[in-house]
């Protein structure tokens, strides 16, 4: 048990020491700087099992341990369908973390794997809708992704190349069919590369989404517009290196003046309706 303690401790002195300005400081930056928690929140965060979601709850339980800013949280553990060795996964890293989880079940998995186009999508709408309910049944107002600084960009280059549209990831956004809830993206402005190096360094296996569809992706079958995206980020960043930074400021710094057209709230607008004023 002392292991144990002396292993914990390390890794939460870690994340606010050694690895401070690669985690602790985007990860405070952002929820400063996108008004992300707020006093009086109770916030659901929603923990996959993956690298990303479980250092988020790390992150979320420190903040809520240091802040002067008084606010709840809960941490949610959904089971989609997981096979048993990735569920015990899971919650052994949870425990593993002193994460106080809550877990509940759901069938998601075999719903969306139903659907031969899309079943990602398909999988990634249910489960938010799952996460929301069961964190407003808790008393929360928001729930918390684990979403980071590579997803932001890789958003808007898919958006851009596959969608033919330019759409970016906000770090939050209202819930159109949960009335006061909230969505919050905390890491936003956190590295992938810097999640993975610390990861690395504590030891740490998470499991990766665990569906049989990406099962088959690893195993070459299918390969997503994500995976192709991130590869085409890595060669343009070898003849620019801050080639991640200017995408990622491009959607803090969007020029309307220059659009053909745009949407706004649904409407969708044309440099025409402003042209002459």
């Amino acid at each position: 048990m002392g292991r144990e303690f002396s292993y914990i401790q390390g890794l939460e002195r870690s994340i606010l020491t050694e690895y401070r300005e690669t985690l602790w400081q985007p990860f405070c930056r952002a929820v400063k700087r996108y008004r992300l928690i707020e006093a009086g929140d109770k916030i659901a965060v929603c923990i996959s099992g993956g690298k990303d979601s479980m250092l988020l709850a790390k992150l979320i339980q420190l903040l809520h341990r240091h802040s002067e800013v008084p606010f709840e949280a809960v941490y949610l553990i959904m089971d989609p369908g997981y096979a048993p060795e990735n569920r015990e996964k899971v919650e052994n890293n949870a425990k593993l973390l002193e994460i106080p989880y809550t877990l509940f079940e759901s069938d998601i998995f075999e719903a969306s794997a139903s659907q031969e186009k899309h079943p990602c999508f398909l999988c990634a709408r249910m489960r938010r809708g799952c996460l929301y309910g069961k964190a407003q049944a808790l008393g929360c107002n928001k729930i918390a992704l684990g979403h980071h600084f590579d997803d932001v960009i890789e958003t808007v280059l898919i958006s851009m190349l596959y969608g033919g549209q330019l759409q970016a990831m906000p770090p939050k956004l209202r819930a159109k069919n949960f009335p006061g809830m909230e969505l919050i993206r905390p890491m936003y402005m956190v590295r992938e590369q810097d999640i993975i190096a610390w990861k690395d360094a504590m030891g740490l296996s998470f499991i990766q989404c665990a569906c049989r569809f990406t099962e088959g992706a690893e195993a070459g079958e299918h390969e997503s517009k994500r995976q192709e995206v991130k590869r085409l980020v890595q060669r343009l960043h070898e003849e620019n290196p801050v080639v991640e930074q200017n995408i990622f400021g491009s959607i803090h710094n969007v020029q309307l003046d220059t659009m053909a057209g745009w949407k706004y709230k649904g409407k969708e607008m044309s440099f025409l309706d402003v042209y002459d004023e």
